[in-house]
């Protein structure tokens, strides 16, 4: 027969809190350190759409012209068309 000590269950127990609590905040600086890299994400990304914006206020009534190259062109992009003619 097994004889139970209080303070073998009461050590048994601090032990699952203890575990339980360290899980917790385990779990509670991962949720912060992904918070502060999406955070980190949204900031270099409005950085890029104000930039792009400022380039395109620079460049308004501009006008470029770029090369477009042979291998870019290709003839499958175009469709014939054929008149229907109805009787």
């Amino acid at each position: 027969m097994v004889i139970l000590s209080v303070t073998g269950l009461f050590r048994t127990l601090l032990i699952l809190v203890g575990v339980f609590v360290l899980v917790r905040f385990i779990g509670n600086l991962m949720i912060a350190k992904r918070n502060i890299d999406e955070h980190e994400k949204l900031r270099k990304q409005q950085r890029e759409s104000e930039e792009l914006v400022e380039q395109s206020l620079k460049n308004v009534g501009k006008t470029s012209i770029s090369k477009i190259e042979r291998s870019k062109n290709n003839s499958s992009d175009y469709t014939e068309f054929e008149e229907v003619e109805d009787k």
